[in-house]
């Protein structure tokens, strides 16, 4: 629609300067206080982006500093928009401070500026665009924003326990066209009494390691999500193929979890079905201390298998191996109809701001709508495209940041206009 990208492009200063102050605060999960769930560096953030929402005329509410809204339209929300104004850790690696947006050509750059303030910034714009232009609206609207989805997302358990969640929800936290289904996910954290070569492997366990040592030597491997653990190479599991046989836990492992194999197999897993494909099993984190020899699994499993399936095979294989297990938990696939009416809406969306045909894809990793029955992901990014999302230089370009924009109103509009 001619009038949305004409307003989004008069107001482009004012969102990268809203995008701006965003990313100035560094809303990384800090100590609780009282009235500061997650710290006060994502609430501030929160109040920021609501006092924008507040100043545009929406009708504002904080709930608890865990996460706030935004209405517009006299009827009740039908479409929620839910983003996150919590970030990641920068890190290093930076060629500018992460938490000063900066500009390089059409980059916008900096911790946040994908995931997810860049977006949290286009779907209110989108919702401006609406509002200011007068574009009739049927249904409620309500922007969502949240404080802590890199962190476990208790911020939306205690919103979804105090206020009623629309019935169609889209995130822009993921990717285009529509992210509509996401294995099950299950991390399993392992161990037994050791007195062998020291071990230390993987620090987090989603992630594919990228080292693991010994007190000789450094296997080197490259990381990668564990929901894609193709991209990556097992420094542990590279260690394991080596060094196995020269304790029997390193050698059942190695057995359990051969070099290479990605998706669980050796351990009676291997399952796939047509929508989400391939399941992966990664041996994420190695470690002895205390006299134990300490592991850890990310599985993501697919839409047709159970959370109790899953943990059932894999836990019984690390018991006979001499494991006990310290903890097993997860969440079910979760899948929404790509013959909805709200999913093609959404497509109907992308498509005719974009030109590219829409489609629904499956992934394994979990997006923020994964535990809301109907919702699905929709942006942020868009095909081959690579915002450096949780890496070094995160960045979206100002086109896409106002594409974003255009295609969430598009899609307000004609989800309730």
């Amino acid at each position: 629609m001619t009038q949305i990208r004409q307003y989004l492009e008069n107001n482009k200063e004012n969102m990268i300067a809203l995008l701006k102050e965003l990313v100035a605060v560094p809303s990384v999960q800090g100590n609780a206080e009282e009235g500061f769930p997650f710290g006060r560096e994502p609430a501030r953030a929160l109040d920021i982006m609501l006092k924008s929402c507040r100043e545009a005329g929406f009708s504002v509410e904080n709930v608890d500093n865990y996460a706030g809204s935004a209405d517009i339209g006299d009827a009740e929300p039908q479409l929620a928009v839910l983003t996150h104004l919590d970030v990641v850790p920068a890190g290093g690696g930076w060629s500018s401070d992460p938490f000063e947006l900066t500009q390089v050509g059409e980059k916008l750059v900096g911790r946040g500026a994908i995931d997810d303030k860049g977006p949290a910034v286009a779907a209110f714009f989108a919702a401006r665009a609406v509002k200011e232009l007068g574009i009739p609206l049927k249904k409620g609207i309500r922007l969502i924003f949240g404080t802590n989805e890199e962190n476990g997302s208790a911020d939306l358990a205690y919103y979804r326990s105090k206020r009623t969640m629309p019935p169609m929800v889209f995130t822009p936290d993921g990717e285009y066209p529509v992210i509509n289904a996401e294995k099950g996910m299950l991390r399993v954290y392992f161990s037994a009494k050791y007195s062998g070569i020291p071990v230390r492997g993987g620090t987090v366990i989603n992630a594919v390691p990228a080292v693991c040592s010994d007190d000789a030597d450094d296997y080197i491997g490259r990381s990668a999500h564990a929901s894609t653990p193709e991209k990556g190479e097992n420094a542990i599991t590279k260690f394991l193929d080596i060094q196995g046989d020269l304790h029997p836990l390193l050698n059942r492992l190695s057995e359990l979890f051969p070099h290479g194999e990605l998706n669980g197999k050796s351990c009676g897993l291997g399952f796939s079905d047509a929508v989400s494909v391939d399941m992966t099993c990664v041996l994420s984190m190695l470690n002895s201390r205390d006299g134990r020899l300490c592991g850890g699994i990310d599985i993501r499993f697919p839409l047709d298998r159970t959370k109790a399936e899953i943990s059932g095979i894999i836990c019984e294989k690390l018991r006979s191996a001499g494991f006990d297990i310290d903890s097993c938990e997860g969440v079910e696939p979760h899948c929404t109809d790509e013959n909805s009416t709200f999913v093609k809406a959404l497509l109907k969306s992308y498509e005719r701001v974009t030109g590219e045909k829409g489609r629904c894809i499956a992934i394994g990793g979990g997006t923020y709508v994964h535990e809301i029955e109907g919702g699905v992901a929709f942006g942020a990014e868009f095909p081959g495209k690579d915002g450096h999302m949780h890496s070094p230089d995160e960045f979206i370009t100002v086109g896409d940041l106002l594409k974003n924009a255009e295609i969430m109103a598009e899609a307000m509009i004609g989800i309730c206009g």
